[in-house]
């Protein structure tokens, strides 16, 4: 069997070489060169967001069975050419939700400081109530906020009993946090969902998070929003027409990063573990590796709290473990050089809040930690 990964995979050795024994052969690509000669003799191929799976790409194979994609979303999958030719098809739903909700907490957390911002007693919309916008979801409650949520689809559901709100509702919250897949047709399209229209209807003390996809917000409509003056505060992590970005833009936002929302180590390696389990299942073999078995231990593994918890505490917390004023930075100084791929690519090693375990000394009893997602000492 031939197994060919996107070589910005964790641990996709690790877990895919031994799946059938010596006859497994594994190889790396560059997720976004891969071509139709390299794919010719594959069994399996296991990719990320940046390469695209239709028939171009398969038109040289004619014994693939399996196709994964360590991603949440799959509009880079021809899924109904899939079908056609009988391959199976396996993503990874929810693998990094905790990595882009961390994102959006330390992004807060900066701007809260930024601006001497009181979060807590700011109106929070999160468009999108899927794992990832759930996530967010939770996180946001530790810190004692009621966020609005808006996704209808799952509105419409009869399994979801959720409090949902409309989208007018969301957009005139003083926080906006955007959380739904591309969809360009359909009854609930999410293409340029925030397109000129509703971006003139928001006002200068807002702030507008996408960590989602770029083309959910119409990115030339912001642009003129921004040099026309208007006061939105933007933290962007996606961008239209990646890797080749407006790049304009970019001097306009509070922060910018190069979608690496959620590449935490943590993050990527869920989507890894979560392909091999179904491949596993496909070749009817049982499992033998555990993330939890090849995941280092951090840098920093353990914090002892002497104080009260309280905001300010909390936000330390966060940053010792992600400040994305780093990645940023990185951001700004590298991407004309580096350009837009390589940044994510060579993306420095980033730990989830639960790679700590914070022990609590202080004798006024506080769950915000442990709510956030860090481990906790008993």
């Amino acid at each position: 069997m031939k197994i060919l990964f996107d070589e910005n995979m964790p641990y996709a050795k690790e877990f895919f070489s031994d799946i059938c024994g010596k006859n497994t052969q594994i190889q790396g690509f560059s997720g976004r060169e891969l071509n139709a000669l390299q794919l010719a003799d594959a069994d399996v191929l296991l990719v990320r967001s940046i390469t695209q799976v239709n028939q171009a790409l398969l038109q040289n194979n004619h014994q693939l069975s399996f196709v994964g994609t360590a991603t949440i979303g799959t509009d880079h999958i021809d899924l109904p050419y899939l079908a056609k030719r009988n391959i199976a098809f396996h993503s990874a739903p929810g693998c990094n939700a905790i990595s882009v909700a961390e994102y959006v907490i330390s992004s807060l957390v900066v701007l809260a400081e930024r601006y001497l911002l009181d979060i807590t007693k700011l109106s929070v919309g999160i468009v999108g109530a899927g794992n990832t916008g759930s996530r967010v979801f939770e996180k946001l409650t530790a810190l004692g906020i009621s966020p609005k949520i808006c996704d209808p689809l799952l509105e419409e559901s009869e399994h979801d009993n959720r409090d949902f709100v409309s989208l007018d509702d969301v957009l005139s919250c003083d926080i906006i946090s955007l959380h739904v897949p591309k969809v360009v047709e359909g009854k609930y399209p999410t293409y340029h969902l925030l397109n000129e229209s509703r971006l003139s209807k928001l006002n200068d003390g807002q702030i507008l998070i996408n960590a989602c996809r770029g083309e959910v917000i119409d990115n030339q409509a912001l642009l003129r929003l921004k040099k026309s003056g208007h006061g939105l505060k933007l933290v962007l992590d996606v961008w239209e027409g990646e890797p080749e970005i407006l790049t304009s833009l970019v001097e306009h936002t509070e922060i910018a990063t190069a979608h690496i929302a959620g590449y935490s180590l943590e993050g990527k390696s869920r989507g890894t573990e979560m392909l091999y389990q179904a491949l596993c299942q496909q070749l009817g073999k049982v499992p033998i590796l555990q993330l939890s078995h090849l995941l280092p231990k951090a840098s920093i593994a353990n914090i002892d709290i002497v104080e009260t918890v309280d905001q300010s505490l909390v936000n330390k917390l966060v940053k010792i473990v992600y400040d994305v004023r780093r990645d940023d930075a990185i951001f700004r100084q590298q991407l004309a050089s580096e350009g837009f791929d390589n940044l994510r690519k060579n993306y420095p090693v980033r730990r989830e809040f639960s790679s700590v375990k914070v022990t609590l000394l202080s004798s006024a009893f506080s769950d915000v930690p442990h709510r956030l997602g860090f481990s906790i000492s008993s």
